[in-house]
């Protein structure tokens, strides 16, 4: 690549991925959808426009951590403790449910291996890109419907989030027992250091943060500080724990999803992500995937890939919380509210083909999955929901006026800069 060729793959993947993302979202599916088909159209497959380079790669993890590090930020931590136990149980219902799922299904087609051996933690890996809930589709489907504030509708979000939480913690002790020269015991100590590490820095930063933020309320050095710990602990997760990147930007937003600016940090840092990075990340996975493998064999997997990955999410999360005790129809609405997938599921399968757990190839069916699941997802849930009356959203008008003044003061808080 010349020196300054890469000016012109970025912007090609600008433009191409927003007006693909827009024609995706006309269709009524994902903009991410569109990024990635852009990906294909642009890239070797297709017409050959922009090709892979290590500059784009490293654009593209840049991206993969500030997404993780946004949706550490968009977690709601109280939100969490009131739903706890009944969102935990729910959300670990639909993590191991389907992880055994995609593990056994991939064992049918491909032969049942060796515990320990590399086709195992291949199998193991397909089964852990199921576990992951697209909390945004998800939540824009809840919000659509009016059910977003209800016990229902709280109860997924809770769950849709501990869900991501547990999937990163499966895909970390996953791919650090890829390896067969890795003990057990080092994988569990490696990622207990980290939390004890992530703990003590995040009470530290936390509180510092909370100063900062009081004493200087909306001004821009306090994302540049944000965005400096999500690189630092990214950083440090992989370095020094053999942890994925993601995870440390994810335990990043984490800490400071709780501060009072946490909302203006997220739309700091979604600027940049969705201007450049995060289409420069969605496209290179169309960019990286590959059909010269995609034999009749492939079809098939595909297809029970996607049946697998949704029925188990209903099974999972619908039995769980039949057995909590909720009505049946009230369990389909939460098993269902589950099913859908998005970025998590790509940015896990992403992990897995750096790490070498996965083939460029499988790509199309987690693409596959993520269109499906988030077509059906909206259509079965307001067929679920139909008849029944909306719950009281008091907090409506409250929040419209917090929004407004919350833009004011960051527009002060910017022009002070």
């Amino acid at each position: 690549m010349d020196r300054i060729d890469f000016f012109r793959d970025l912007a090609v993947i600008i433009v191409t991925a927003k007006i693909f993302g827009l024609l995706a979202q006309k269709l009524k599916a994902p903009q991410v959808v569109g990024e990635i088909v852009a990906g294909l159209v642009i890239g070797p497959f297709c017409l050959g426009w922009v090709q892979q380079s290590d500059f784009l790669s490293m654009m593209a993890e840049i991206g993969v951590v500030l997404l993780m590090f946004g949706a550490g930020l968009e977690t709601n931590m109280k939100e969490l403790l009131i739903t706890g136990p009944k969102a935990l149980l729910v959300a670990t219902a639909g993590v191991f449910v389907p992880m055994a799922g995609g593990t056994l299904l991939y064992s049918l087609f491909y032969g049942f291996s060796e515990i320990g051996s590399t086709e195992f933690f291949r199998a193991i890996f397909i089964g852990t890109i199921m576990t992951a809930t697209s909390v945004g589709i998800t939540v824009q489907t809840l919000k659509e419907l009016g059910r977003l504030k209800g016990e229902i509708g709280t109860l997924i979000m809770s769950a849709a989030i501990i869900d991501d939480v547990i999937g990163i913690i499966v895909l970390t002790f996953v791919i650090g027992f890829k390896d067969p020269a890795t003990k057990p015991s080092q994988v569990v100590l490696s990622t207990g250091l980290f939390i004890l590490f992530s703990a003590a820095v995040g009470v530290t930063t936390h509180y510092i943060f909370k100063f900062i933020d009081k004493k200087y309320p909306h001004r821009r050095r306090i994302p540049i500080l944000g965005l400096a710990l999500c690189m630092f602990l990214a950083f440090a997760a992989e370095r020094f724990f053999g942890i994925a990147d993601i995870t440390g930007a994810y335990v990043a937003g984490l800490i400071l999803c709780s501060i009072m600016d946490s909302e203006y940090i997220a739309r700091k840092v979604d600027i940049s992500s969705y201007m450049i990075f995060a289409p420069v990340f969605f496209a290179s996975i169309g960019l990286k995937t590959q059909f010269d493998g995609f034999t009749s064999e492939l079809v098939l997997f595909s297809i029970g890939f996607v049946f697998v990955a949704l029925i188990t999410k209903i099974i999972g999360c619908g039995l769980m919380s039949k057995i909590l005790g909720y009505k049946l129809k009230d369990s389909m609405k939460v098993g269902v509210g589950m099913m859908t997938r998005g970025e998590v599921a790509l940015i896990v399968s992403q992990k897995g083909l750096s790490v070498g757990l996965l083939d460029a190839k499988y790509f199309t069916s987690v693409i596959l999955l993520i269109m499906v699941s988030s077509i059906l997802t909206p259509i079965i849930l307001k067929l679920l929901f139909r008849g029944e009356p909306l719950p009281e959203d008091t907090q409506s008008t409250e929040a419209a006026q917090s929004t407004a003044v919350q833009g004011n003061a960051e527009a002060q808080g910017d022009a002070a800069q």
